[in-house]
């Protein structure tokens, strides 16, 4: 048998190969991935009314937002959606339920789903305090968790909060469910859980009564953003 100083570079180079990918193989399978979509609610007493409303269960759906959520179970038409999911208020139920009729399922409420609470600024006129009320959550996206909107939860409780909803749909086995919450909790959890997030997204294209945001990938791995609203990432 030569000695290993005989062995020319290519052979050791291809031993080494063979040590590494062995080593490798031994180790478990990554974790499956799925498709997640996050389904803004229909247009809610809340939003026409103008004043800011994250109360559980909060108000309905207008006229309208019943027709949006009618429109919104027809545009999602075969898609193939295996588990139905919403938020624990009045607004996200009564969207996911034309889709639970459409796709012969029933809806399972995920109250870590929930809207961002408003604390403070509970109950008042939105263009008055908009800019204030997302002050923290901004600070979140730079890497401050710590920080609370007033009178209300900081961004780790919060990531933590819907994460686990999420962690609930993942091991539920569903590969292609749709999860109906708010447009504050879905855009702030992408933003801060997805690795090809865009920030500019939360100002340039804020998600609209039933706007829809997808994602692939795994509690484990973690998540892409595969569109916003339409917009391919």
């Amino acid at each position: 048998m030569p000695r290993i100083g005989q062995l020319g570079a290519r052979t050791l180079a291809a031993l080494f190969a063979v040590t590494v990918i062995g080593a490798c193989s031994s180790g478990p399978p990554p974790p499956p991935s799925i498709t997640l979509t996050l389904v803004r609610h229909a247009e809610s007493e809340g939003n026409v009314s103008g004043f800011i409303n994250t109360e559980v269960p909060g108000p309905g759906l207008t006229p309208e937002g019943k027709q949006q959520a009618e429109d919104l179970a027809d545009a999602l038409r075969g898609k193939d959606f295996d588990g139905i999911y919403a938020s624990n208020m009045l607004r996200a139920e009564q969207t996911a339920a034309p889709l639970a009729a459409e796709f012969d399922g029933a809806v399972e409420v995920l109250p870590g789903l929930r809207e961002i609470e408003a604390g403070w600024f509970e109950g008042k006129p939105e263009d008055q305090i908009a800019t204030t009320y997302f002050l923290a959550p901004v600070q979140w996206l730079d890497g401050n968790m710590d920080a609370a909107i007033p009178g209300s939860i900081s961004g780790k409780e919060f990531n933590d909060r819907f994460t686990g909803a999420v962690q609930e749909i993942y091991a539920s086995g569903d590969k292609n469910p749709v999860a109906v919450a708010h447009a504050g909790s879905i855009m702030l959890w992408t933003l801060l859980n997805a690795v090809n997030s865009q920030e500019s997204l939360l100002v340039n294209r804020p998600l609209p009564n039933t706007g829809v945001v997808a994602l692939e990938g795994n509690p484990t791995t973690g998540w892409r953003l595969v569109s916003w609203d339409g917009l391919a990432l």
